[in-house]
């Protein structure tokens, strides 16, 4: 234990950092150590492969790496004639991460604990000193960012010298991702502004962490209610999406297995950049698109700006009650939040997507020939003359769309 705690408290004061407290933690108790974020993102570690592989066979580890520190009791858990053990890192009440101990061999005693609460102690502290830095220099990186986004953060040679000194590479082709948390569910409690805070925080850091692993050189910040990141991407790779394979497997890893308390979150992915000109345009685009894709898909959507199409227009229109205006306008009863509207509009758009070939759209929607032939009748009652109008089926298209958005 005296050894312990003057080593670790050697690296405090020699400015050390979280893997030198696993290291040396590690050495003295002949252990495997990991720290984690509170959701077992891992932070630093001082463990050897097979420990890992303990791990991993003992479903302790997901596929993205992810400690499933919700499987770690209280007591601890048993792997193979050993144990791991969790303790929570933590100051002023505030959870800051966990360390991971694992011994294959033999249990782990009840000294051993108290040498980890020790660890845990100095870690706390060390954790508090960093996420201070790191606060004030995610402002200034943010602040950065949002100049270059609205143009005044000067001329191209200034702005590629400044961002080399966050370690970022803005000269290469990109996409802007930007990632906001889904709003809990309705009927849900409630987050405190604080627990919002909380979230935010480990919602930013795990995209930072992730980042990193694409390339040390990408920026990523936190802008409060959302995460903003330019991902490096290949023009002339054969996608249909430019940067979607990147974007799929990056948001797959900041998800995880949606354990250790994970929030849902919502992407929206921009046209790529190619110059530090296209960076203000490619925010906007991110932004819209996450907008829009949650409005129309709902949460957990990762939605791209070429895959608005007329959602684009629609979104740019900033009074809801325009919109609602219209939509009652060309649909008429359609529009109305009823069961037999809804059920008519689901066949308006299959008789649009068929072309009005009502034998097409009998069979999608399961319907005898006939049935549908009478729902076609219905609906020009409704709505006017749709299978000979090609203007009137445009403004019913664009309606359903409008719908879409605003409902």
């Amino acid at each position: 234990m005296d050894a312990l705690h003057s080593g670790l408290t050697q690296i405090v004061l020699e400015g050390g950092d979280l893997d030198g407290i696993a290291a040396e933690v590690a050495r003295v108790l002949d252990v495997g150590v990991l720290f984690t974020s509170s959701d077992g993102r891992e932070r630093a570690a001082a463990i050897g492969d097979d420990l890992r592989e303990q791990l991993s066979v003992h479903t302790l580890v997901d596929h993205t790496g992810r400690v499933r520190v919700e499987r770690i009791g209280a007591d601890g858990a048993r792997i193979g004639d050993g144990e791991v053990r969790l303790l929570r890192v933590a100051a002023g009440g505030v959870d800051l991460a966990r360390l991971v101990c694992v011994r294959p061999g033999a249990p782990i005693s009840s000294d051993d604990v108290h040498a980890l609460e020790r660890a845990a102690a100095v870690a706390a502290l060390l954790i508090t000193r960093q996420e201070a830095v790191t606060a004030v220099e995610n402002k200034y990186q943010g602040d950065f960012l949002r100049d270059l986004f609205l143009r005044r953060a000067g001329d191209g040679e200034y702005v590629a010298e400044h961002a080399e000194t966050f370690g970022w590479d803005l000269s290469r082709p990109v996409v802007v991702l930007v990632a906001e948390l889904d709003e809990a569910l309705p009927g849900g409690e409630a987050d405190s502004r604080a627990m919002r805070r909380l979230w935010q925080e480990r919602f930013s850091a795990a995209w930072r962490q992730v980042s990193r692993s694409v390339d040390e050189r990408v920026p990523c910040v936190d802008f409060s209610s959302e995460v903003v990141t330019l991902l490096p991407v290949d023009p002339d790779a054969e996608e249909s999406m430019p940067g979607q394979a990147l974007v799929a497997r990056v948001a797959a890893a900041v998800t995880g297995d949606r354990g250790g308390g994970r929030r849902p979150f919502s992407v929206g992915v921009s046209r790529i950049a190619t110059t530090l000109d296209d960076l203000p345009g490619a925010y906007a685009q991110a932004r819209r698109a996450v907008d829009v894709g949650r409005r129309i898909h709902g949460g957990r959507s990762t939605t791209f700006f070429d895959q608005l199409g007329v959602h684009r227009l629609i979104a740019l229109i900033p009074d809801p009650e325009e919109l609602r205006a219209f939509t009652r306008d060309v649909l008429g009863p359609l529009a109305e939040a009823t069961t037999e509207a809804a059920d008519l509009r689901v066949t308006l758009q299959v008789l649009l997507d068929t072309n009005f070939n009502v034998a097409e759209a009998a069979r999608l929607q399961f319907f005898h020939y006939n049935t549908m032939r009478y729902r076609v009748s219905k609906l020009e009652r409704l709505l006017g003359p749709l299978s000979s109008d090609p203007h009137l089926r445009l403004d019913v298209a664009v309606a359903l769309r409008v719908l879409e958005i605003i409902d």
